[in-house]
């Protein structure tokens, strides 16, 4: 039986810290679904398959191929449990940067829960190194101008730089 878990998320843009915890997920699961959510409503710095493509080749780049290769990044409206039912996974991958983030993510959990039992709430502990990180941090130092390659892969530094240049 192939273990499935959905790592959901804006990703806009990736940073370090998701990096952190998709390779702690690709050693916990078989597949991996990047769920990037969509909303009509908010205006992006990157759009979904730009985001695609940079979750792609950081994956590659940083995973190698073969662990890239059981990852798969799609787009969800509605219910993040309800995606995650649809895409057969049996688990949400979130990660905690301190205890703000637990208080948070435990009410999720209980409510994703009530609605899709059958769907479990893993949590991982962000690496210290990248706790601080967060992509609305990272956008309004590239929109600044400021050198956000601390916090972000290589590949994002550069798509940044041209979308703010």
């Amino acid at each position: 039986m192939t273990r499935t878990i959905l790592y959901p998320g804006s990703f806009d843009p990736l940073t370090n810290g998701h990096v952190d915890i998709l390779r702690k997920s690709l050693a916990l699961a078989d597949r991996v679904i990047v769920a990037i959510g969509v909303q009509a409503s908010k205006t992006p710095t990157f759009s979904f398959d730009e985001r695609v493509e940079m979750i792609e080749t950081v994956a590659r780049e940083a995973f190698g191929a073969e662990a890239a290769g059981r990852l798969e990044v799609i787009s969800f409206q509605g219910l993040v449990v309800e995606a995650a039912r649809e895409h057969g996974a049996t688990a949400l991958i979130r990660g905690l940067r301190d205890g703000t983030d637990l208080d948070y993510e435990m009410q999720m959990s209980g409510m994703n829960q009530a609605m899709v039992s059958e769907v479990q709430t893993v949590f991982l502990p962000a690496s210290p190194g990248v706790r601080h990180i967060t992509a609305t941090l990272v956008r309004q130092i590239a929109k600044m101008g400021g050198d956000v390659s601390p916090f972000v892969p290589a590949e994002v530094v550069r798509r940044l730089a041209e979308r703010n240049a």
